[in-house]
C-alpha cells in the first residue's frame, strides 16, 4: 500500500507560477512512476506529467515548456512547478503512485486544488 498526501495548491494570477508537492508513505520501495493528474469541473481526468524512478519525464502538451516535474532525492516525493499559469489550469491536482507487480496498480492522494484567476 503506498498513501499520497498533496500540498501546494492554491489560488494563483494568470501568469502566476507555483509548485505543488506530494509525499508518499508505506510501501514506496515499490514506486516505479510518480505523477499528477487534473481534472477540472465536468472533465475527465487527465495526464499532467509522469516521472519515472529513472528520471524519464513525460509532459501533456498543454503544459510542455512551461511545467518541470521532479522527484526528490529519496524517492518518495515528487514536485510540480508550473509557470505561466492560466485560467484553463484551474483544476483539482492529483499526485498518482503507480506500482509495478505483476500488474500496475496505481494510487492516488486526495488532490490539492489549483484555481487561477484571470
Amino acid at each position: 500500500q503506498v498513501q499520497l498526501v498533496e500540498s501546494g495548491g492554491g489560488l494563483v494570477q494568470s501568469g502566476g507560477s507555483l509548485r505543488l508537492s506530494c509525499a508518499a508513505s508505506g510501501s514506496i520501495f515499490s514506486i516505479n512512476t510518480m505523477g499528477w493528474y487534473r481534472q477540472a469541473p465536468g472533465k475527465q481526468r487527465e495526464l499532467v506529467a509522469t516521472i519515472t524512478s529513472g528520471g524519464i519525464t513525460n509532459y501533456a502538451d498543454s503544459v510542455m515548456g512551461r511545467s518541470t516535474i521532479s522527484r526528490g532525492d529519496a524517492q518518495n516525493t515528487v514536485y510540480l512547478h508550473m509557470n505561466s499559469l492560466k485560467p484553463e489550469d484551474t483544476a483539482l491536482y492529483y499526485c498518482n503512485a503507480r506500482v509495478a507487480l505483476k500488474i500496475y496498480v496505481d494510487y492516488w492522494g486526495r488532490g490539492t486544488q489549483v484555481t487561477v484567476s484571470s
